[in-house]
């Protein structure tokens, strides 16, 4: 898992793309059908796939996502918390900030 921190953010992308090919094919849908599915090109598609976008929109992500009925996949991304009683205030409020002391 530590390796992934030594690609940089288009090498993320177009490993993200390669990745979503994979799984689209597996839900026998073109890349047309998800163009359609998701409201943008199949340009966009085809680049994303090939690894020829430099990087991609949080919308359009989601998009391709959904299109593929993947989106619970997303909340892997960033998973819910638990709360920390270390940023619960002395009034029992879980706090809004972090102030430098």
């Amino acid at each position: 898992m530590d390796e992934i921190y030594g690609y940089s953010g288009p090498e993320l992308v177009r490993r993200l793309g390669a990745r979503f090919r994979d799984y689209r094919m597996r839900a026998k849908m073109t890349q047309q059908e998800v163009a359609t599915s998701a409201a943008i090109s199949v340009v966009t598609v085809h680049k994303f796939e090939s690894g020829a976008a430099r990087n991609i929109s949080l919308d359009t992500l989601i998009r391709l996502l959904r299109s593929i009925h993947c989106l619970e996949f997303f909340d892997e991304l960033l998973p819910e918390l638990p709360p920390s009683p270390y940023l619960i205030n002395r009034q029992q409020k879980p706090m809004q900030r972090i102030r430098k002391k």
